[in-house]
C-alpha cells in the first residue's frame, strides 16, 4: 500500500539532511510518494508566510509529514513554528526515543528510553504572555487541562503496552506546582490504575534528572508535561551521544509530524557535513506509524551498522565525510 508524505525540508542544514534521508527511503522501496512544501524562513522569503496555506493543506490531506529543522529566534522575533504546528494540528503526544548506538560518543551503554511529552499545553502555551508597561516585568500563565493530561498519559501507557515495555515513570513537580502539576499527577495515577500489567512509579522532575545521570537503566518509558519533557528528552539524548541521534514524533488523532529534534545549525549550513541520522531515525518512526515496521527496522539496523563500522561518518561522529557520503553508506547496507 502506498502512502503520501508531506516533506518540509526546513531551514539551515534541513535540505541537506532531508535529501540524504529521502534517498535512503527510496532505497527502502517503501511505496511512499512525496509532496514537498515549505515552512520557516525559506517559506517567509518565498511566500511572506512562515506556514503557508498550501503546507497546512498538505499536512491535513497526506498520511504523515516528515519535517526538517526550522529556525526559532532566541529571545525575540516570531514564535516557534514547531510549537505552532503542534497546536494547529493538536499533536498532543511528543515521542522521543533514545537508544545507545555503538561507535558514538555515548557516555552509557545499553540505554533505551522513550520520553512521552505533552505537546500542546503547559508553559509553552504562553497564555496571556505580556510585558508590563514599564518593561520591568514579564508574565505568562501555565495552563493545563484534565483532558490534556489524560490523553498524553493514556498514550504513553498504550504505547508501552503495544511495544512490550514494562514500566512507565510519571514525572511531575506537584510538590511545588500543586495545581498545574498536581492535576497531571492526579490524572496520571488514575490512568496508571487501568494498566496493572505495567509497572509505574512517580518522580519529581529534578530528582528524575539526577537519576537519569546516575542510573539511566532504571527508566523505560517516561511521561511528563511539556516543559519538563523538553528538558528531560534532551538530557536523555546526551546519554546516548547527543541530538544528532535523537528523533521525534508529534502525534495527534488525525495528523502526525516526524522530525529530528535538533536545530537548523546555521553555522554549518551549506557545508554538507551535517549528520542526517536524527532525521533518518525520525523517518523510521514515521514508517512504524504507517504500518511498515519491518522497513523501519531495516533502516535502524543500517544506521547502527554504518556507525559501528565508522563507514563514511560525519565529523560530529569523529569522521571526515559528507552528509551525502554518510547517507550513501547507510543506503548500501539496506538489503
Amino acid at each position: 500500500m502506498s502512502h503520501i508524505v508531506t516533506v518540509i525540508p526546513g531551514d539551515g542544514i534541513g535540505p541537506e539532511i532531508m535529501d540524504a534521508t529521502l534517498a535512503v527511503l527510496e532505497k527502502l522501496d517503501c511505496g511512499l510518494e512525496f509532496e514537498t512544501h515549505q515552512a520557516g524562513l525559506r517559506a517567509m522569503e518565498e511566500t511572506g508566510e512562515l506556514i503557508p496555506d498550501a503546507t497546512m493543506e498538505s499536512i491535513r490531506r497526506t498520511d504523515a509529514c516528515l519535517k526538517g529543522p526550522l529556525t526559532t529566534p532566541v529571545g525575540e522575533g516570531f514564535r516557534s513554528i514547531n510549537v505552532q504546528l503542534r497546536r494547529l494540528f493538536d499533536l498532543y503526544a511528543n515521542v522521543r526515543p533514545v537508544l545507545t548506538v555503538p561507535g558514538t560518543k555515548a557516555h552509557y551503554e545499553k540505554v533505551d528510553i522513550i520520553t512521552v511529552r505533552e505537546n500542546t499545553e503547559g508553559a509553552y502555551l504562553a497564555a496571556d504572555a505580556r510585558f508590563t508597561d514599564d518593561g520591568e516585568r514579564a508574565e505568562s500563565k501555565m495552563v493545563a487541562t484534565r483532558k490534556g493530561c489524560r490523553r498524553v498519559v493514556r498514550y504513553a501507557f498504550e504505547m508501552a503496552l503495544k511495544m512490550g515495555r514494562k514500566k512507565v515513570s510519571i514525572v511531575h513537580k506537584a510538590n511545588i506546582l500543586k495545581m498545574v502539576s498536581g492535576m497531571f499527577l492526579e490524572e496520571a495515577r488514575a490512568i496508571a490504575r487501568e494498566y496493572p500489567q505495567i509497572e509505574s512509579n512517580e518522580l519529581i522532575v529534578d530528582n528524575t534528572c539526577m537519576q537519569l545521570v546516575m542510573n539511566p537503566w532504571q527508566f523505560d518509558v517516561i511521561v511528563t508535561t511539556n516543559l519538563f519533557g523538553d528538558i528531560i528528552s534532551d538530557l536523555c539524548a546526551g546519554l546516548v551521544g547527543g541530538l544528532g541521534l535523537a528523533p521525534g514524533a508529534n502525534i495527534g488523532d488525525n495528523e502526525a509530524i516526524f522530525e529530528a529534534v535538533h536545530g537548523s545549525a546555521p553555522d554549518i549550513a551549506g557545508q554538507g557535513v551535517a549528520n542526517p541520522c536524527a532525521l533518518m531515525l525520525g523517518a523510521a518512526l514515521m514508517l512504524g506509524y504507517l504500518g511498515q515496521e519491518e522497513k523501519a527496522r531495516m533502516l535502524r539496523t543500517a544506521i547502527r551498522a554504518t556507525i559501528a563500522a565508522r563507514d563514511h561518518i560525519t565529523p560530529d561522529l569523529g569522521g571526515g565525510h559528507s552528509t551525502a557520503e554518510f547517507g550513501k553508506a547507510i543506503a548500501s547496507r539496506i538489503q
